[in-house]
């Protein structure tokens, strides 16, 4: 059996140069956190739904959630379980015991929408996981800061 340990949505960060965006999970019950490059549409779906901004029209991430719960599916978790040659794989798990193959950060952008757990296996976090020291903590609470003044108009191109 695969060790999953829990994570938490810390928000989109911008990273530069190119001001790409970058998802950060961090372990729930330890020190790691889990950066993950992803795309602007998700980044702002998943700002949108963390700041409970609600367009006038679903987003697909709204539309998928809204399917889901109409077909009376159940999403167990969320997981991220595998990272090769630099991309991350993800998986919803049903509570009927199905797998579906998905993006993280569609599974996140869900995730937030369902309020369903998000792990991430202990092998992935060996690899990609970046554990910060005690002085870096000022950094991370500046990062919350930004976090929360962020808006989601910030990620569109």
């Amino acid at each position: 059996m695969t060790m999953m340990r829990e994570l938490t949505l810390i928000g989109i960060r911008m990273e530069s140069p190119n001001r790409a965006p970058v998802m950060m999970l961090r372990e729930t019950e330890g020190y790691r956190y889990l950066p993950i490059s992803i795309g602007s549409v998700e980044a702002t779906a998943i700002a949108y739904e963390e700041q409970g901004l609600r367009p006038s029209r679903p987003l697909t991430h709204d539309l998928m959630r809204d399917l889901i719960q109409a077909f009376g599916v159940h999403i167990e978790a969320v997981e991220i379980v595998e990272l090769r040659d630099a991309v991350f794989y993800a998986e919803l798990v049903l509570a009927n015991g199905a797998r579906v193959s998905a993006r993280p950060s569609d599974s996140v952008a869900l995730a937030v929408r369902l309020n369903t757990p998000i792990r991430c296996t202990e092998q992935v976090l060996r690899e990609a996981g970046v554990a910060t020291p005690e002085e870096e903590q000022a950094e991370l609470e500046r990062f919350r800061q930004f976090l929360d003044g962020v808006a989601p108009e910030d990620f569109s191109s």
